[in-house]
């Protein structure tokens, strides 16, 4: 007996064995039991959803001496065991892939001036009709849009976007969707039960998701492992026949991810790799399992996975140990990895470290964990926030609540006191021990002078008792580029304290310049900002080195010159020195209407 491939032994020959689309089935019936027949359809989706299946029921039906009264095919009519037996003059097949020139269109329309010798209508079922050339689609236009009262034209396609909308516009259109994987499962199970072929639901519910939403598909992938398994469907065969990866690797990496097993998941990912699978396999199989955990955590979305019952269970369980914040963190994390893989050098390497990042993304961000910038206290904050029960000289020596013993500021030995300073900058050095700076103290009323910079800039005896802070982190040499550098600065800017706004501003137009590596040097455009950025300069230095981790780095500040000295342009000015150079952003602004506000 001849063998016949499940997708054809099993096609729907009735509107009501058509699988997933029933709103399209019913309004095709509707149509047939009114008789209000359009004159062109266009039949457009993915593949293997039964567009051409559904054209061919149509085109049955409606040529049925007896239909029935639901809107079926009596298959008992002549006209309906023609059909049968493939020999009926009625219906026309065309697969527009082969026959795309203008010819073929002609030989069509000298076949509609033809009546139906049996039967009420001639039928024209043309396939994959994006395939035809601009002229014959043009050749094709007046008969599509005037035939004769007994021709039906159904226009079937994959790619509906190609198709020229003077040809849609005379269609009636009907969109199939995608099959859904319990559909393709329950069709799988009444073929298997047909068949007498054992399976479990598991192993349809691969098969299903293999298909990617198409039933020939499904029903090819089927026969396919029918023959591998030799008639018994289990899951372990099915995903080795069809190289799909075990969803117990993503259970089981999960699971290590959140005990924060590195190695163990190392280990994993060598065994997967050594079976034969691609890294990137993994990643997108592994970011479709965590999107499907993410789903199960809430019982409204848990109906969105496609996925057998026992399987769905599985998924809330593992659902109920994953933090949200873990899920949406291990999705970021695969995302990137994909989106790089294809460029990567290294690939293993990258996924390796994609799943080192997603197994630490349930630990705590400690200061020194290296995986989250750390948010530091810059000196200035602190500044402030100890300026509140400090005296303005201990204000402006330190930026950890530094003490200067006023008797050690007071001497002028040779020999410095010992200091409780945790930042500070030596003195500089000489031979003469009597050409220390001497302040008395008396002079000096703490008590008045106020806890802000303004103060600090006021008084210059305090200026000079002010001790620059000591870099803490000299251990630290990480190397760091322009890039880092900028944004770090900026980010310094805007946390300086609501006492230096003003200062902050002016900072934020000025670009530090790497000139010899450490070396920063800051160019800044007139005398007073020049004289403020140095004040504190120790502070910045400070605060720098620990957001860089390189405490080598120093800051050399000079006036700029004239031709360095840039005017700070407005919006406006902006946008008018960009119509100067480029006419093409004015040309859009006068089409588009727009004006600057």
């Amino acid at each position: 007996m001849e063998y016949i491939v499940s997708a054809r032994k099993y096609r729907p020959t009735t509107f009501d064995s058509v699988v997933g689309q029933s709103a399209l089935t019913t309004t095709l019936k509707n149509a047939v039991k009114s008789g209000k027949l359009a004159h062109a359809f266009l039949f457009c989706g993915p593949r293997g959803v039964g567009k051409t299946t559904c054209a061919r029921i149509f085109a049955k039906t409606i040529n049925c001496e007896h239909p029935t009264p639901d809107g079926e095919a009596c298959d008992e009519c002549e006209s309906c065991r023609s059909f049968n037996e493939q020999r009926s003059l009625n219906i026309f097949e065309l697969d527009a892939a082969s026959n795309n020139g203008v010819e073929h269109i002609k030989l069509l329309i000298e076949q509609t001036r033809v009546p139906p010798v049996l039967g009420h209508y001639k039928v024209f079922i043309i396939d994959e009709v994006h395939m035809l050339s601009p002229a014959a689609f043009n050749a094709f236009l007046k008969t599509l849009e005037e035939p004769p009262s007994y021709v039906i034209f159904i226009l079937a396609t994959t790619e509906k976007h190609k198709i020229l909308p003077t040809i849609i516009s005379r269609c009636q259109i009907y969109d199939f969707e995608r099959m859904d994987v319990p559909h393709i499962v329950a069709h799988l199970k009444m073929v298997a039960d047909k068949e007498g072929i054992s399976y479990e639901e598991e192993a349809l519910t691969v098969i299903a998701e293999k298909a990617d939403g198409g039933m020939r598909d499904a029903l090819s992938i089927f026969d396919q492992c029918a023959s591998f398994c030799r008639g018994s469907l289990t899951y372990d065969k099915v995903t080795e026949n069809l190289n799909v990866l075990d969803s117990e690797y993503f259970f089981k990496l999960i699971d290590l991810s959140l005990d924060n097993k590195i190695a163990d998941m190392m280990v994993l990912l060598n065994s997967v790799i050594s079976h034969g699978f691609d890294g990137g396999q993994l990643i997108n199989g592994l970011a479709k399992h965590v999107r499907n955990v993410l789903m199960a955590r809430d019982p409204v979305t848990l109906p969105l996975l496609e996925v057998s019952d026992r399987q769905r269970e599985k998924y809330a369980e593992q659902a109920k140990r994953c933090p949200v914040r873990f899920l949406y963190k291990a999705l970021r994390f695969c995302n990137q990895c994909d989106t790089s893989y294809r460029q990567s050098s290294n690939k293993r390497l990258l996924v390796e470290l994609t799943l080192i990042e997603i197994g630490q993304a349930t630990q705590e961000d400690t200061p020194g964990s290296g995986r989250s910038p750390r948010r530091l206290k810059t000196l200035f904050r602190n500044l402030v926030a100890s300026s509140h029960h400090q005296p303005a000289s201990q204000v402006a020596g330190t930026a950890r609540r530094q003490q200067i013993a006023p008797q050690a500021v007071a001497q002028t030995t040779a020999t410095p006191q010992p200091e409780t300073l945790s930042i500070s900058t030596r003195p500089v050095e000489s031979s003469q021990p009597t050409a220390q700076p001497h302040i008395s103290m008396p002079k000096l009323n703490f008590s008045k002078i106020s806890v802000s910079f303004k103060s600090l800039q006021e008084s210059k005896d305090a200026r000079k008792a002010t001790a620059e802070p000591e870099i803490t982190n000299k251990e630290e040499k990480k190397l760091f580029a322009q890039e880092d550098l900028v944004r770090e600065w900026t980010a310094m800017c805007g946390r300086m304290p609501q006492q230096m706004a003003g200062l902050a501003a002016r900072l934020r137009h000025i670009t530090p310049q790497i000139t010899d590596y450490p070396n920063i040097e800051l160019v800044v455009d007139n005398q007073t900002l020049l004289e403020q950025v140095n004040r504190i300069k120790g502070r910045i230095r400070s605060t720098m080195a620990l957001a860089l981790h390189n405490g080598n780095i120093n800051f050399n500040t000079r006036l700029a010159k004239a031709e360095e000295v840039k005017p700070i342009l407005t919006k406006k000015e902006i946008f008018d020195e960009m119509r100067k150079e480029n006419p093409a952003i004015e040309q859009l602004r006068t089409s588009l209407d727009l004006e600057m506000t």
